[in-house]
């Protein structure tokens, strides 16, 4: 097929999706399952927090390469100076070339007298280009560079998808072998920080040190490791007492080494002041879920995600004196390696991935509120891989600068604010249900609500652990209890489903090109933007309500926006 055909191809396949979804959905089919979803905009739980506007990668040199600045500059524009990126290897030696779960930025070594030297080059690169980008550091101080470790041999590792995970821990996971140096280069860094972009700046920040230091990124003790953290700490609040910090970000709850570790910060005697305590302004885990492959599909593992978090909020909820103080689930994903690939792993390229995030985000909502815990954001650990195939079966959120589907349900997140309103669904699968056994048996249909003095934006979810074809949810959504003076001037509707906010679907359709013609890229470009459809009309005057009724197909996430008039 020549380029010219093919782009004519692709043009009525584009032309059909649209024509297709401006016909509507028929709600007369004898398909699906009816679902009734109430929204009462009267019944508001307080502010709705944007907890999802973290992210993060293990590869800190992508953040500056051409894929992953344009993508840096989308998460920007989904809320500029509020988005924040955590990664790995910020302080390991190396001359930048980015690997699989490996960076580096040759910020330290030492000369033949063992003094130390430092370049800020590439460490000010990362930064600048997430500045530039609209989005702030979420600052892992770590990993150890080469000339500080006690054990510098091997150091850089040779990872690769079909490697053990455990392969990655060398050189750059065990302690410093002098203390005080370490201090040092936290504190000059810290000051650099401040001298290049303000102090009013850094203070927005996050600093928090190492990662996962539970599991093997960690390769000293329990005791090492607070040494490790309160010098770090006391390091940059010595540049900047008003500086953001906290911490472990540990794999998992964290169980005992979590607790131990809080209970050092609250009332431990401080490694490096001597003092009772450690400064600890916002406390950090991880958490995971466990997809299989199972009978010639993908079944994710939403109920050990959720199980998770509900222990990690257990465990600091037991700690009184952190009562209110903000927590971040610094990790928050479907599974632990976004650079690993697998049957297993099948999900993250379609709608799945998206479906499985609106579902998700949800309960990490009910689940602070059901613990007392001040969520103030869960971090999605993916971002893009540079140079690497065209969706290649990675954990990401953009394939060589075309976004995924899941990056539109942040865009659909990002267009969500104010109160937090009440929202009841037939079709949603109990809290309960979903931390027993995940979402196993009927599929979970419902909603997130907020609403603020301009718009009412209702999220609609359609979800299964199984990647498995079903029938579509025929749903009524109703709104109820506006404000008097709150008159709806128009309905938006955007939609991610296998037509709509998916480059995914058309790259295949394309013939899985790794090498797609400009007029290709294009089209895959459009694709993956968020789509926006016609809306519905809105019936129910009579009754003082207003009600949409649409079809939503599985693993399908629909936005609705109402918005006030005048």
């Amino acid at each position: 097929m020549n380029r010219r055909t093919f782009l004519h191809r692709s043009m009525l396949t584009v032309s059909a999706a649209l024509l297709t979804s401006r016909k509507g959905f028929s709600w007369e089919s004898p398909e699906g399952f009816p679902v009734e979803i109430v929204v009462d905009a009267s019944r508001k739980s307080g502010e709705f927090r944007p907890i999802w506007r973290f992210f993060g990668a293990d590869e800190p040199n992508y953040a500056y390469m051409k894929d992953g600045r344009k993508l840096l500059a989308e998460l920007g524009k989904l809320a500029p100076q509020q988005v924040y990126f955590r990664t790995h290897n910020l302080l390991c030696s190396g001359d930048g070339t980015p690997a699989l779960k490996w960076g580096s930025t040759g910020v330290y070594r030492e000369d033949e007298q063992g003094s130390p030297v430092y370049d800020w080059t590439l460490l000010d690169r990362i930064f600048d280009t997430c500045l530039e980008c609209g989005v702030r550091p979420y600052v892992q101080i770590g990993f150890m560079p080469k000339d500080l470790s006690v054990k510098p041999e091997p150091y850089q590792h040779r990872w690769t998808p079909s490697a053990r995970y455990e392969e990655i821990y060398t050189g750059w996971a065990h302690p410093p072998k002098d203390y005080n140096k370490w201090a040092e280069l936290v504190y000059q860094w810290a000051k650099h920080c401040v001298q290049r972009y303000g102090r009013s700046e850094v203070e927005t920040w996050y600093w928090q040190v190492w990662n996962e230091p539970n599991i093997g990124y960690w390769q000293g003790t329990f005791e090492e490791f607070c040494r490790l953290h309160d010098t770090a700490i006391d390091a940059v609040r010595r540049v900047l007492p008003t500086a953001r910090v906290g911490g472990p970000d540990v794999a998992g709850s964290g169980g005992q080494f979590q607790k131990d570790f809080l209970r050092h910060c609250l009332e431990g005697t401080n490694r490096a002041t001597g003092q009772t305590g450690t400064p600890l302004e916002f406390v950090s885990f991880h958490a995971k879920g466990a997809p299989l492959f199972v009978d010639g599909h993908v079944r994710m593992g939403i109920a050990e995600h959720l199980r998770t978090i509900e222990d990690g909020f257990r465990i600091i909820a037991s700690f009184p004196p952190l009562q209110g103080r903000p927590v971040i689930i610094g990790e928050s994903d479907p599974e632990g390696c976004a650079a690993c690939q697998g049957e297993h792993l099948g999900y993250r390229n379609g709608t799945m991935y998206s479906s499985y995030t609106a579902a998700v985000f949800a309960r990490k909502y009910e689940l602070s509120e059901r613990y007392g815990i001040n969520l103030e954001g869960a971090l999605t650990w993916a971002f893009q891989f540079e140079g690497q195939p065209f969706f290649a079966g990675f954990r990401s959120l953009a394939t060589r600068g075309i976004d995924k589907p899941v990056l539109n349900v942040f865009r659909m997140f990002s267009r969500m604010g104010g109160q937090r309103v009440a929202v009841q669904s037939s079709g949603a699968v109990s809290l309960e249900t979903m931390l027993r056994e995940g979402v196993r048996r009927q599929p979970d249909v419902s909603a997130l609500a907020s609403l603020d003095a301009h718009r009412l934006a209702v999220l609609v979810w359609h979800y299964h652990d199984d990647d498995l074809p079903g029938p579509e949810a025929k749903i009524e959504l109703k709104v109820e209890n506006l404000p008097a003076d709150f008159r709806i001037g128009s309905v938006r509707h955007f939609r991610i489903d296998q037509s709509h906010s998916n480059a995914y679907t058309l790259w295949k359709e394309m013939g899985r090109p790794q090498d797609p013609a400009p007029e290709q890229y294009a089209l895959l470009e459009q694709a993956g933007r968020l789509a926006e459809i016609p809306a519905p009309e809105l019936s129910g005057f009579e009754t003082g309500g207003r009600i949409l009724r649409f079809s939503l197909p599985r693993q399908g996430v629909s936005l609705f926006e109402l918005h006030r008039t005048g």
